[in-house]
């Protein structure tokens, strides 16, 4: 390991450690208050203890993950009904062409009805009768032939035509079914989402100001905690791997939104929801690569963690629920969860599912 990579893990150890010291459980914050004077009723302030906060913590933690969980199941159903639209709009486009082209073949076949008629529709050996010159005859019997043979074909081609119309208008009604299933799933998504978040933020509005800021110390102990014990693993060790082309220009822009709001459902270009912004930061380097959390751990490729490379994708929790980006030295860039910014954390500040690679062809 290079010793810039030293240096920074030293750093973030030397972090844990101070955060550790000053967020004990049980440590005050505030400067003690002097003992009342004589004749003073002693007032008294209930303070909510560090395991009560904790309690709060945890409580947040799994409605903003429920939270996390809806939203994907919200833009898994949005990038459905995007693709679902866009079918419908391509046979729908098929119906129009097919009408056109039915239209021009009954147009056709009707002309070529009209030209046997005007011929009499006479057989072959009563046209010899009457012909004064047989090699007429011949010629026009040579025609004839070809006529019925060109009719039989556009009948032939009107009844394909037709059956084509007929699928591609069910082939319409079945997307237009299934869209509107896909709408009453994100509705319910959506409701689900706002639900919890509801909860959660009423559950932070209830508290003391002061009981916010040690609940935040609370958050950053537990992150750290776990980002100390992801280190001391020995995980980067032997981590060797550079990133690419397309993973450096996708790092680059993900670091670019630092700042930007958390919005459920987003994906740029003010504000993200932390799918969206792996999906897009990919985008912007050329690569396309499913919208959600869990299709990315689904449909990329999984890479040992000890084998990742800035660029990938670090996915957490075991529903696949949340993901992040590894831009390197044991850092992953984010955007967490409502009421936060996109931000840099440490790779292991929750639990990690697995890793996945957009580009694993470039090497």
């Amino acid at each position: 390991m290079g010793a810039g990579k030293r240096g920074v893990l030293t750093a973030a150890v030397t972090v844990v450690c101070a955060v550790t010291v000053l967020a004990v459980p049980g440590t005050a914050f505030a400067a003690p208050t002097p003992p009342p004077g004589p004749g003073t009723t002693a007032s008294v302030t209930v303070v909510t203890s560090d395991v009560e906060l904790e309690a709060v913590r945890r409580k947040l933690d799994k409605l903003y993950r429920a939270a996390a969980k809806a939203t994907d199941e919200y833009n898994a159903a949005e990038e459905k009904a995007r693709q679902q639209t866009a079918q419908v709009v391509r046979l729908a486009k098929k119906i129009v062409e097919g009408r056109e082209k039915l239209d021009d073949l009954k147009d056709r076949a009707g002309a070529a009805a009209a030209a046997q008629y005007r011929g009499g529709g006479l057989p072959p050996e009563a046209r010899l009768v009457l012909s004064d010159d047989p090699q007429d005859f011949l010629d026009g019997a040579g025609r004839v032939r070809q006529e019925q043979h060109a009719t039989k074909g556009l009948l032939g081609e009107m009844t394909r035509t037709q059956r084509d119309l007929e699928e591609y208008a069910e082939d319409a009604r079945e997307q237009m079914r299934k869209l509107e299933a896909g709408r009453k799933v994100k509705a319910a998504a959506q409701k689900r989402v706002e639900r919890q978040i509801e909860a959660a933020e009423k559950m932070e509005a209830e508290l003391e100001q002061e009981e916010k800021e040690r609940l935040a110390r609370l958050e950053r102990q537990a992150a750290a905690r776990a980002q100390a014990t992801w280190l001391s693993s020995g995980v980067l060790d032997e981590l060797t791997s550079k990133a690419t082309a397309q993973g450096r220009e996708a790092v680059a822009y993900a670091t670019a939104q630092i700042g930007k709001p958390y919005q459920w459902g987003a994906e740029g270009p003010n504000t993200f929801d932390c799918s969206g912004l792996t999906s897009q930061a990919w985008l912007a380097a050329g690569k396309t690569i499913p919208r959600t959390s869990q299709m990315q751990w689904q449909h990329l490729k999984r890479v040992d963690v000890e084998d990742m490379r800035p660029g990938d994708l670090i996915i957490y929790w075991a529903d696949a629920s949340h993901v992040g980006m590894y831009v390197g030295d044991g850092v992953m860039v984010h955007a967490p969860r409502p009421g936060r910014t996109v931000t840099l954390a440490g790779a292991g500040s929750m639990p990690i599912l697995g890793v996945v690679r957009p580009d694993p062809a470039a090497e």
